[in-house]
């Protein structure tokens, strides 16, 4: 049974970025191999909600979220945000916009300018802000942030998990209705992972926008989210979708409370079990 959609107490009072993914169908034709990425894929996504996306690797999450940003093309079906269509049967391919920011796995910060120019850079170049406003945003914004004091290095003079708050900040600059998450957190050590899960619901709770985060840490997925959705092995399309009901503010010490297990013993089994197939039918088309 699907979990129902968060209340707006359990999300704050975000009434911007709610996404409708509705019957959504994604064939990629290499070589005329017609090769389906997502099968009809359903999916409402309430507004200021984080919404963890898991599944095995190569299911089609991300080739979902590129669509959702404007990357990649449908098939068929439709995406609406906010009740305006952002692709579907006569517009296949959604137009990029600040209104759907993307944090990228590998980062995307200018190694060349310092963390302010980097978080201030997008709205003075797309000419939303002169240069003095941007600053004075950008540096408000990295002491909600905690990164007060970084603001003139350079991003290879700080840690990992500072350049990711810092790109967060940056997309967070654009006022955005949606972040779109794709593993941002794959490369960093557990201890740091920790304080960067904490670090961005400090933002959220600051900020209350619609997140939607693909991730395979299933620890990561509980810990952030309202909902989770299990893919199924490619094609995608939502198998289970568990509601998180701990109650935020999070932070760490959920992860010793017998809900939170019970909830990662449901997830394990179903993304095991598609893990499995997935798999297997690897194995099938060697």
């Amino acid at each position: 049974m699907l979990a129902p959609t968060p209340t707006a107490s359990a999300r704050g009072a975000r009434t911007q970025g709610a996404i409708c993914i509705k019957d959504v169908v994604k064939v990629y034709d290499p070589d005329r191999a017609a090769i389906m990425a997502v099968d009809h894929c359903t999916l409402d996504i309430a507004a200021g909600e984080i919404c963890m996306i898991v599944g095995p690797s190569g299911c089609g999450k991300t080739t979902l979220l590129n669509a959702i940003a404007g990357f990649h093309s449908i098939t068929s079906g439709e995406i609406y945000l906010d009740g305006e269509l952002l692709c579907g049967p006569d517009k296949p391919m959604a137009n990029p916009g600040p209104d759907r920011i993307v944090v990228f796995q590998n980062g995307a910060l200018f190694p060349w300018k310092t963390n302010l120019e980097n978080v201030a850079f997008g709205v003075v170049m797309q000419g939303k802000m002169r240069k003095k406003e941007a600053y004075e945003k950008a540096r408000a914004m990295m002491a909600d942030a905690g990164l007060s004091g970084t603001e003139h290095n350079y991003p290879g003079e700080v840690s990992s998990g500072l350049r990711r708050r810092v790109e967060i900040v940056r997309a967070l600059m654009n006022d955005p209705k949606v972040l779109l998450f794709d593993e941002p957190y794959r490369a960093l050590d557990s201890l740091t992972k920790s304080v960067m899960h904490e670090a961005l619901l400090e933002i959220y709770y600051k900020n209350n926008v619609t997140i939607f985060f693909i991730t395979h840490d299933l620890e990561e997925a509980i810990f952030l989210g309202h909902r989770l959705v299990i893919m199924t092995s490619r094609p995608c399309r939502p198998k289970q979708i568990l509601d998180v009901d701990i109650p935020h503010p999070r932070d760490y010490s959920v992860l010793t409370t017998p809900r939170f297990r019970e909830l990662m013993d449901q997830t394990i089994e179903a993304v095991h079990e598609e893990a499995r197939k997935s798999f297997e039918a690897g194995e099938r088309e060697g």
